[in-house]
């Protein structure tokens, strides 16, 4: 079974910034499930008895060598879209996440091609196709 094919897939997404209006993004490479060479704020799919915190916390060591040093809830998305022919419906719990920006690292070079920091009315392109949503959502907390 194939989670957002076969099933609603649960994923956290975390909007990492470093307090002073910058924000992190990777840009997907070919190894990705999808969105290859678009720009996405980082995430990962929640795993059977991980909790949400729990997940928060293992995807952000995994893919940016980090601890949040502060983070709060911005809301829940859903996204439904076409990726490859097939229909996905994925649920994504959006944080907004205090990091230390001298302590990122590209843990995953195989699924990201750079880590770059940008403000938000200054995005890297492409953006992921579902970003739109997430900027228009949570605007005055950004």
């Amino acid at each position: 079974m194939n989670p957002g094919i076969d099933y609603p897939a649960i994923s956290v997404v975390f909007f990492c910034h470093d307090g002073q209006g910058n924000y992190l993004f990777s840009k997907r490479s070919a190894k990705c499930r999808d969105e290859h060479g678009c720009y996405d704020p980082g995430g990962g799919l929640l795993e059977l008895h991980e909790t949400v915190d729990q997940l928060l916390h293992r995807e952000l060591q995994e893919e940016y060598n980090l601890e949040p040093l502060k983070y709060e809830f911005l809301g829940m998305r859903e996204m439904h879209r076409v990726n490859e022919g097939k229909k996905t419906h994925w649920i994504a719990l959006d944080f907004k996440v205090l990091v230390d920006p001298s302590k990122v690292k590209n843990n995953e070079p195989h699924k990201f091609d750079e880590l770059v920091w940008h403000r938000m009315d200054d995005l890297p392109s492409p953006m992921h196709s579902q970003f739109s949503v997430a900027l228009k959502n949570y605007k005055d907390k950004f």
